[in-house]
């Protein structure tokens, strides 16, 4: 069955569902592969349980209800790349090493205020969450927002093809995911994918003119630029103002100041509400609107969230980390006035060979803010920090002990880590 036809029935249907013990009625079931799962094997639970279609490329699984097809993903892939050809509007799409999905947030809330917005949701970034972001936009969608995430060369660049952006921001490019690029020239290549796209279709993109690197490669590449500090023909100006935890800052545009308390913690955040406000500006939002939109926005899954507890003041940032959010984490946080500090960091993971002399590096920065209630979690940063006198654990459930005996009361703690380190489990506990 050709991809038009699928995408007939895909019009009839409920939507998509890549997991059976969460398909719905009506949906059509892709039986997608990982490293340890068939999704072919699942197809007939899908039916089962009401999925209408289930598309599976193994013969051997193949009934009346089913669609067989030469490769599931690749069928996934060119299905939406077909529904954005026929949603035909706006895309814009973010990348960039850290900072993507505050922005995309951001954006998503800002640009809601004039057009319904359709955005990525969660971390849905990659090969997979890209096609099935599109899948589900609904058909009044008058914009499109796409989160792109990448660990090797050539991931941006496919899958610009099936997102086929119109606008695009990188909001940085930093160390991470080392071990999947190879170099942090690599990490550059990949990133800047997004605007070999955007030259090749005339695209738009914006882009933070403060940032050497990004203004270097947007002058080799890009045709259409927009920068942060001039999005309309009129001067925007986005600074800090002293604040406690959340950030605060003054936006200066057309000859008014705008005050605007957010609830992010973090200086990082800042060129973060640059890029949205910018862009904000560009598709004509009143900037009274924008102001709303970012005081009103609340960040969610341990990205630079603020906790109070009973005990302590918790700046939860545990969803990811590298050595360039880390160092941005570290920097704001010795700066926020705070009687009693503790930091909690976790491993850094995907560095490669790079991997002890980044985290040795990190704790070059953690000496240098004289920061010293430190707990450090994770095998790498046991192994390197014997001799700084910071307290290390192999893993989270150490930590968890130790929590339990010693209670940690009236401080401000900063938890930071790679996702996989699992570094929330100790938020109840503190």
């Amino acid at each position: 069955m050709k991809t038009e036809q699928i995408y007939s029935l895909f019009k009839e249907s409920t939507g998509i569902a890549t997991d059976s013990r969460t398909v719905s009625k009506g949906q059509i079931f892709f039986a997608l592969w990982g490293e340890s799962y068939n999704g072919n094997k699942y197809a007939n639970e899908a039916l089962e349980k009401g999925a209408a279609w289930a598309v599976i490329d193994d013969p051997i699984y193949e009934n009346e209800k089913t669609i067989l097809v030469d490769d599931c993903l690749f069928e996934l892939q060119a299905l939406a790349t077909h529904h954005r050809k026929e949603m035909n509007v706006p895309v814009l799409a973010i990348t960039g090493t850290n900072g993507k999905t505050t922005t995309k947030e951001l954006l998503t809330a800002i640009l809601s205020k004039k057009l319904k917005v359709h955005s990525t949701k969660g971390n849905l970034n990659n090969h997979i969450g890209v096609p099935l972001t599109i899948l589900s936009a609904p058909l009044d969608t008058e914009m499109m927002i796409i989160e792109l995430g990448a660990n090797h060369i050539g991931e941006i660049r496919t899958l610009c093809v099936i997102a086929k952006p119109d606008y695009g921001i990188i909001t940085n490019i930093g160390t991470a995911h080392i071990e999947g690029f190879g170099s942090f020239d690599g990490v550059i290549r990949a990133k800047t994918e997004l605007y070999e796209y955007l030259r090749k279709v005339n695209g738009i993109v914006f882009y933070n003119d403060k940032d050497r690197l990004l203004t270097e490669k947007i002058f080799r590449n890009i045709n259409r630029a927009v920068p942060f500090s001039d999005p309309t023909g009129i001067e925007l100006f986005i600074e800090k103002v002293p604040s406690d935890i959340n950030l605060i800052v003054n936006a200066t545009y057309h000859h008014q100041s705008y005050k605007i308390n957010t609830n992010l913690f973090g200086n990082y955040n800042l060129e973060n509400i640059k890029a949205a406000v910018a862009i904000g500006l560009f598709f004509e939002v009143n900037m009274s609107d924008i102001v709303d939109a970012v005081e009103n926005y609340q960040p969610a899954n341990n990205r630079s969230q603020i906790k109070i507890t009973s005990n302590n003041t918790l700046i939860c940032d545990s969803y990811n980390a590298n050595p360039t959010s880390m160092r941005s984490a570290l920097d704001s946080f010795a700066r926020i006035p705070a009687g009693k500090k503790l930091v909690i960091l976790g491993d850094m993971l995907e560095l490669g060979e790079k991997s002890e002399e980044e985290h040795n590096k990190l704790l070059d920065e953690l000496k240098s803010h004289k920061i010293e209630n430190v707990f450090l979690v994770g095998s790498v940063f046991q192994k390197v920090s014997s001799n700084t006198g910071f307290r290390s654990f192999p893993d989270v459930s150490k930590l968890i002990d130790i929590l339990r005996i010693e209670p940690v009361k009236g401080y401000t703690v900063l938890i930071k880590g790679s996702r996989r380190m699992g570094l929330e489990k100790v938020y109840d506990l503190l």
